[in-house]
Formats: C-alpha cells, sequence, structure tokens
C-alpha cells in the first residue's frame, strides 16, 4: 500500500507542480496534475463531469492565479480524463495524440448516460424492465440483454457522475509519439505509449523536476484494466518510465507512487498475461481463468473485478480474436463483484 498522503484535491507534489486527487481513487475518481511556470500552467487531464472539473478549475485558481491554464493534455480517451475539457475557457488548447482523440469520438457521453440510466431502472423496476432489455437485447443492440446482470455493477461504478452535464469536446491539436512543450520555461515531454490501456495512451514526462504523470497507465495500489493492449505495450510504458528514475509518479487513479508502484504494475500484467495463457492451453474458459488465477501478491489492490476483463484481453491476444465488447465485459465483471465485494 502507498504511504504517502492521500487527501482530496491539490496536492504539491514539487515546484510549480500539483497532483488533483480523488479518493479511493475507484471508477472514474481519476486524478489530474498541474504543471506552472513563469506565467502559464499546463493541466494534465480534466474530471469526468462538469460539477467535478468546476472544483479542479476554482482549486486551480486559487494555488496558481498568476499562472493561467492555457494548455491541457488529454493522457487518453476514457472519459474520466477528458470529458471536463468543455467547461474549459473556449481559447484553451487541448493536446492529445492522434489516436486518442479519435477513441474520444466512440463513446459519447450520452450513451453511457442512458447505460446508467437503463441500469438504475433495471434495479429500481426489477422484472418488467429486466424482460424488456433482454427482449430487445434480441430485437435490437444486442448489449441490452446484459444490461440486467451488470445492473448492480454499472451503478456501483459510475452511478454518482453526473453525464448529462458533459459536453464532449475532442483535442484542436495531436501528435504523434512525442512532443515537447514550453509551459512558462520549463520543458514538458509527451510520449505517447499506447495502445496499450487504451489506443492513445500518453506520459507526461517534467524532466526538470523527474515528475511523471502516467495517465492510466498507473493504477496505485488498484487493478489496471486493459481496454486494448496489448500487454507488451503496457509493459513497455512501465519499463519507459522506470528509465525517467522518477522521484514522482502521479498515477491516473490512487494515492500518489513511487517507481515501487510502475514496477508491480509491470509485474502484474506480465503475470496475468502468463497464467492466462497457462489456463488458455489447458482449455480453460476465461471465465474459469478469472477465477482461477491466484491474486495473492495483489490481495491488496482495489477492484479485483478487473482481472475478468484482463483475462479475456489476454485470452483474445492468444487467440488474435477480437475482446469481447464493453458491455458484456460489464456484466462478467459485475459476477466477480457481486461474489467478492
Amino acid at each position: 500500500m502507498s504511504k504517502a498522503p492521500y487527501s482530496a484535491g491539490l496536492t504539491e507534489v514539487g515546484d510549480g507542480l500539483h497532483a488533483y486527487l480523488q479518493p479511493p481513487g475507484a471508477w472514474g475518481l481519476s486524478n489530474a496534475g498541474l504543471v506552472s511556470g513563469d506565467g502559464a500552467s499546463l493541466l494534465v487531464d480534466t474530471l469526468y463531469d462538469r460539477p467535478r472539473t468546476e472544483s479542479l478549475l476554482e482549486a486551480i485558481a486559487r494555488v496558481a492565479p498568476g499562472a493561467p491554464v492555457g494548455t491541457v493534455v488529454n493522457t487518453h480517451a476514457n472519459g474520466d480524463h477528458c470529458w471536463g475539457n468543455g467547461v474549459l475557457p473556449p481559447d484553451t488548447e487541448i493536446i492529445a495524440s492522434t489516436r486518442g482523440a479519435a477513441e474520444m469520438e466512440e463513446l459519447p457521453p450520452a450513451q453511457l448516460a442512458k447505460l446508467v440510466n437503463a441500469s438504475k431502472a433495471s434495479l429500481k423496476f426489477g422484472a418488467p424492465v429486466n424482460l424488456l432489455l433482454r427482449l430487445l437485447g434480441t430485437l435490437g443492440p444486442a448489449h441490452f440483454k446484459d444490461i440486467p446482470a451488470a445492473a448492480p455493477f454499472v451503478v456501483h461504478a459510475f452511478g454518482a457522475y453526473d453525464f448529462a452535464s458533459v459536453t464532449l469536446r475532442t483535442p484542436t491539436r495531436t501528435f504523434d509519439e512525442s512532443l515537447t512543450l514550453d509551459v512558462g520555461g520549463r520543458a514538458v515531454e509527451l510520449v505517447e505509449v499506447g495502445p496499450a490501456h487504451t489506443q492513445g495512451d500518453v506520459l507526461v514526462h517534467v524532466p526538470d523536476s523527474k515528475t511523471v504523470f502516467t495517465g492510466d497507465i498507473l493504477f496505485a495500489d488498484a487493478h489496471p484494466i486493459l481496454w486494448a493492449g496489448p500487454f507488451a505495450n503496457w509493459i513497455a510504458a512501465c519499463d519507459r518510465i522506470l528509465a525517467w528514475e522518477p522521484e514522482v509518479v502521479v498515477p491516473g487513479h490512487g494515492p500518489l507512487a513511487t517507481a515501487q508502484h510502475v514496477r508491480e504494475c509491470r509485474d502484474y500484467l506480465a503475470y496475468v498475461l502468463a497464467e492466462s495463457k497457462k489456463r488458455h492451453a489447458a482449455g480453460m474458459s476465461a471465465e474459469d481463468a478469472a477465477r482461477d488465477i491466484a491474486l495473492d501478491g495483489f490481495s491488496h489492490w482495489s477492484e479485483s473485478e478487473r482481472i475478468v476483463a484482463n483475462v479475456h484481453m489476454a485470452y483474445a491476444e492468444i487467440t488474435r480474436t477480437p475482446p469481447p465488447d464493453a458491455i458484456p465485459l460489464f456484466a462478467a465483471m459485475a459476477a466477480y463483484w457481486l461474489e467478492h465485494r
């Protein structure tokens, strides 16, 4: 477990550097970062909805009144790292990798709002709504049939967010591989390491302070989750962070981290892939494999249900077949979560 202080809001992590933390860092409770130089600041990621991002910007205005945020970097396309973009002033430059920007178009906020509302209705009204959703699954969009199974978990993970407040705002500038920015006289390096967690993951490195903002390449004290893969890219991304020999690591979720957290993440990914290969070779299904893989070395991590998604991704990688859609994956994780919560 991390021994670093873990309190909500802005925490100073270096000269002109802050991390904005949202304990306990579970689904959607992402971190953001602030890099300030002479008269200018860069924001690393926005938050899941308008109210949370407004609170973030208010906190920044208090600690860096003479260094306004002119640039935002979205580390990847998951909504909890970019759906607050719509709250930013119109002239703010928003930067992401080319693949990350393209992926932002794939899941509109309204679609997740509908999923949450359908899940809440399923829990509130029970059998009649569940029957309707299953019928819709056979007559229309296939994922509707999975909502009754996924509903408790979807509400647990996403029910507290105001997705109706979100206006999708995509990046104004994109890059491939790497980009170095000048933020008030200090260099900030953007390095693309996706596809890994998502299609276009970006690390934000501040060399003069040996600080890295990882986005979701690191979940501190929590299980990571692969939405894109391959595993090898994510492992290589961890090695890239370690090669910088950082003194401060700000994860995408969880408390302030260290290089040891990055090594643990790398070891977890290698372990899950190796254990999945053994069970696939033995003819075990992905569902059974996820429950059979021992998590003893990672028992202190939260969100253990993500092992289900990760094993499914490993099986897809092994068989070179497309991974399951997100909704069936959430239904599968929901079953594991209900068994282990």
